[in-house]
């Protein structure tokens, strides 16, 4: 990247002053999600275990932060031609709800082996559905060709200052809710794909608790963050690689994402197929909340003791609970 390419990616980041931003945009929008604790678990766990329940958000997961925050910013003559996403799933709903409360067109480009549930919510909000195969076609090349044919505005996953900002008001809801309780969080474990999510939370956290951690958490074969934080680039995944966890299958990190998490984060995990399912039962046993496979990555790395508790207090991320039911009785069952 050259010397001036750098400057201009610099511009872009988003700052603690865009997060408080759009905080004040999403006040009494977005719901302000608890930060929960079962005192048995964290017993046996020998520390206190916090989950940030964002499973609880609307349209089920925190992506509807980041698309109000980036959507509601939208003038009348740019919402004339509508909004174009490419998503799983979440942010789809995200757009789509947003777009439904705004009156503003969308059309969500979303795989075709997305779980029906995520599918069905997204039509629900009037949103135009088109689906593609995740494994041979290009889903940026589709948003692109759509949004010239329509004149649309493109309303990208994670990879754009107003959506991390969005993102990141979750991270100030965290330091806010610990420091009423009196509590000073050793570390924040968050799920990762694209980035946009753990890049502002990891913004809001070592801002206003720079003694605290942040790490990313990410399926297993899809570790391209944890992998990119350690060789200082972009890695991309293999396009090879298969997991249950539908929200975090990004192909290799955001350009202004790991700009961020390159420099504000410690480190990341990687969690299993197995150890996902294993954490939604932990999640719905002990905290009663249902959690999708992708949101549940980051407890798994405290279960599995990738992030050794004992003796410390860490808040983690569950990220979404939008599930299909197969899917969700399947990881219940197989914690019997």
């Amino acid at each position: 990247m050259t010397s001036s390419a750098v400057s201009e990616l610099a511009r872009d980041l988003p700052t603690l002053a865009d997060v408080e931003d759009a905080a004040r945009r999403l006040d009494g929008v977005a719901v302000k999600t608890p930060l929960l604790e079962a005192p048995q678990l964290s017993a046996q766990l020998g520390g206190r275990l916090f989950i940030k329940a964002e499973c609880l958000q609307r349209t089920g997961s925190f992506k509807f932060r980041g698309a109000y925050n980036c959507m509601s910013r939208l003038g009348a003559a740019a919402r004339k031609g509508g909004v174009v996403a490419y998503s799983s799933g979440n942010h789809a709903q995200g757009v789509a709800a947003v777009a439904q409360m705004l009156g503003i067109r969308a059309v969500i480009v979303m795989p075709a082996d997305a779980p029906a549930m995520k599918i069905r919510n997204t039509k629900s909000y009037g949103a135009e559905v088109v689906t593609y195969d995740r494994y041979g076609e290009s889903r940026e090349a589709i948003g692109e060709r759509i949004v010239a044919e329509r004149g649309a505005i493109l309303v990208p996953p994670f990879d754009h200052p107003h959506i991390i900002a969005g993102q990141g008001t979750m991270g100030l809801e965290i330091a806010e809710q610990a420091a009423a309780r009196g509590v000073r969080l050793d570390a924040v474990i968050g799920p990762c794909s694209g980035g946009g999510l753990i890049a502002g939370t990891a913004l809001a956290i070592t801002s206003r608790s720079p003694a605290t951690k942040v790490y990313s958490a990410e399926p297993a074969g899809f570790d391209d963050l944890a992998r990119s934080l350690k060789s200082g680039r972009r890695e991309k995944n293999d396009p090879a690689a298969r997991s249950i966890c539908d929200a975090l299958l990004a192909p290799m990190p955001g350009e202004l994402t790991f700009a961020l998490n390159s420099r504000l984060l410690s480190g990341g995990f990687a969690a299993s197929d197995d150890e996902a399912r294993q954490a939604m039962a932990t999640a719905f046993t002990h905290f009663k909340i249902v959690v999708e496979p992708g949101g549940a990555v980051a407890l798994a790395a405290v279960l599995t003791g990738k992030y050794a508790i004992a003796g410390k207090a860490v808040a983690v991320v569950c990220s979404g609970g939008n599930v299909d039911a197969e899917t969700f009785c399947t990881a219940l069952n197989s914690a019997r």
